[in-house]
């Protein structure tokens, strides 16, 4: 098999290694630049099966807001990753809900659900900070 070369930034730190990586095929042969062992093991899931963690928002039904923000459970793989935002245009919470509650499971048959980050509030609620400008 061909030795291939593939950059990739790490993006498991803040760090934010430049990973140079010469592998056969999904084999990884040598790693350069890692500051640390989550580069390579970063390098390696890259290379065999990338995920991602998947944030997008969905409707609220009676709330002070029309949207919350969810993001998936679990990272999910790229490939599965652009049905989810339009299954969530499918989906409206109750604004009454509590955090954290999966919203969409499972998401495009990888198991993992996605859940809402923060709770919205019932429509009357008071603001929970002052608008912008004010303090």
């Amino acid at each position: 098999m061909v030795k291939e070369t593939t950059k990739l930034i790490c993006i498991t730190c803040p760090v934010g290694c430049r990973l140079e990586v010469t592998h056969e095929g999904k084999t990884i042969v040598k790693v350069e630049g890692d500051e640390c062992k989550k580069g390579i093991d970063y390098a390696e899931t890259e290379l065999s099966d990338p995920q991602r963690m998947v944030f997008t928002v969905v409707r609220v039904k009676d709330g002070l807001h029309p949207v919350v923000p969810v993001r998936s459970t679990e990272p999910v793989p790229k490939a599965k990753i652009f049905p989810i935002p339009t299954r969530s245009r499918e989906v409206a919470l109750a604004a009454t809900v509590a955090r954290p509650q999966v919203g969409m499971a499972p998401a495009e048959s990888t198991g993992n659900g996605v859940g809402h980050s923060a709770r919205p509030p019932p429509v009357g609620s008071p603001p929970t900070s002052a608008p912008v400008g004010e303090s």
